[in-house]
């Protein structure tokens, strides 16, 4: 068995199974710290308080003007990074014929020179990011071996990934399995550390939002 075989066969087999497990492990964690009562009076009806959860999860995906000079090179950064990924992942024909496989769905992919540009585009910004880090006080103080290790394994599947495309480094097959082995690491990584917060993000700003606006306050 060679390394691409083996990195996308037992190797991925094994990184999904640890993913969707520890994924749901985590989900029904979050979910029963939730559950508890609450004796307090609603000063707002049901209705209203999973209004204000909705308009919360919008509201707290951007910074308020007050902080934007503060905080807004950092959110930038933070969403570019974010829309990068998310096109490399979601546009790439290869990555799209990978999860046809998994979920018998496909879609039209993006040329591959769009998805180099997107690529580079977003490990620029994760090196900015980085930079960003270790040069703000608060933010290096605040930083420790999850954050690291996340921005770590994050842009190595996308450095594998541009060389494999350029094919340098290396004979391709090498390289493309050492892609899929990152991409395998990323997957038991994931639930594990920060990068759970893709599951998080959005439900925990509608739930605090709810929580807020059933007490009568605006978030």
């Amino acid at each position: 068995m060679d390394l691409v075989s083996f990195a996308r066969g037992p190797a991925l087999e094994v990184a999904l199974a640890v993913f969707c497990l520890g994924v749901v492990w985590r989900i029904v964690g979050f979910a029963l710290l939730r559950i508890r009562r609450n004796f307090n009076e609603p000063r707002n009806s049901l209705v209203k308080a999973i209004i204000g959860g909705v308009i919360a999860t919008g509201s707290r995906s951007w910074p308020h003007s007050e902080f934007t000079v503060r905080t807004g090179a950092g959110e930038a950064l933070g969403y570019g990074y974010h829309i990068g990924l998310f096109i490399v992942i979601l546009a790439f024909a290869p990555h799209i014929a990978f999860f046809g496989s998994l979920f018998g769905v496909t879609w039209p992919a993006l040329p591959n020179s769009v998805i180099t540009i997107f690529s580079v585009l977003t490990f620029t910004l994760l090196l900015a990011v980085l930079f960003r880090r270790v040069t703000h006080r608060v933010l290096r103080m605040l930083s420790n071996f999850d954050d690291y290790f996340s921005w770590f394994i994050t842009t190595l599947v996308i450095v594998t990934g541009l060389m494999a495309t350029a094919h340098i480094g290396g004979p391709y097959q090498t390289i493309l399995g050492l892609h899929i082995l990152s991409f395998d690491a990323l997957l038991v990584w994931f639930p594990f550390g920060k990068l759970m917060h893709a599951f998080y993000i959005f439900p925990s700003r509608a739930i605090n939002g709810t929580l807020l606006s059933r007490k009568g306050a605006a978030s």
